[in-house]
């Protein structure tokens, strides 16, 4: 994954933008097939993948932060 710099609460608010289309179209997109083929395991599995994508995310911006200090 390339690195963004983040200066403003606009340059913020666009990284997160894109980071949750990001997430959603892969993640998401998992998610609403096993919900149509009605496979509770997979919909668990993929219900997982989607919170962890969303928590790398934020770590991701946290970590970023923390380089600053």
């Amino acid at each position: 994954m390339e690195t963004t710099t983040i200066s403003n609460r606009a340059e913020f608010a666009q990284w997160a933008i894109e980071r949750s289309r990001a997430i959603v179209a892969e993640q998401g997109s998992n998610l609403a097939l096993a919900a149509r083929d009605m496979n509770d395991e997979q919909i668990a599995e993929t219900g997982n993948a989607l919170g962890q994508a969303i928590v790398d995310a934020l770590l991701e911006v946290f970590d970023g932060l923390l380089e600053e200090e």
